[in-house]
């Protein structure tokens, strides 16, 4: 199923981009539907008070933004990226047929897709009902899970940044940086030039427990 993905979107052109350039903006129609082959980039919107908002991640073999593809809705978010990045742009209704060509990746989209929005959901929840703290732990976990770099200890090193970590989570780069210091004191994490975590599952059973 990925070559098949893969050799549909190797047939368009191949774009490159340095870290932290803006490939769409909100508020403006995008020029196509993005693969990506290496490089990650952050989906995100703006608010009333000029805050960036985290809403996705998206990292190979993703492509991309498939709602705005099928309901040619007006794009509201904007797509930077957080690495070097290469991918292929794909014109939105030849990206579509594609999917309706081919329904095992349109299944296998849709798994995806129903996986994301349980996540989203998790980060609702603990957005509206939880505390900066397990907000913070639910943000390190998902981060281990769909980006961390696994030790031969076990343990995880992440590459995010205080920054990336508030705008997800909604709230002052300060604040993730007292939260961090709280996580460290407990021992569940290492906090000097970037984020340790020795034992993930340490990490769910403190969130579980606040839940």
């Amino acid at each position: 199923m990925a070559k098949t993905v893969k050799a549909f979107f190797a047939k368009y052109p191949v774009k490159r981009f340095k870290k932290g350039q803006i490939i769409a903006y909100g508020g403006e129609d995008l020029p196509g539907v993005f693969y990506l082959v290496s490089g990650t980039v952050r989906q995100y919107d703006i608010t009333a008070h000029g805050d960036e908002v985290v809403v996705n991640v998206f990292k190979p073999p993703a492509f991309f933004p498939m709602s705005w593809a099928i309901n040619r809705r007006k794009n509201l978010y904007f797509f930077e990226t957080l690495e070097e990045t290469v991918l292929h742009q794909a014109p939105a209704e030849e990206a579509v047929a594609f999917l309706q060509n081919n329904p095992n990746v349109m299944f296998d989209l849709l798994k995806r897709l129903y996986s994301g929005v349980d996540g989203l959901q998790r980060r609702m929840a603990h957005l509206m009902g939880g505390s900066a703290s397990s907000r913070l732990l639910f943000e390190l976990i998902t981060e281990c899970k769909r980006f961390g770099k696994r030790q031969p200890d076990g343990g995880y090193v992440l590459a995010v940044s205080e920054g990336e970590l508030a705008s997800r989570m909604g709230v002052a780069r300060e604040t993730v940086n007292r939260e961090l210091g709280k996580i460290k004191n407990q021992g569940l994490i290492e906090y000097e030039h970037g984020i340790h975590i020795p034992d993930l599952r340490k990490l769910e059973a403190v969130l579980g427990d606040g839940l």
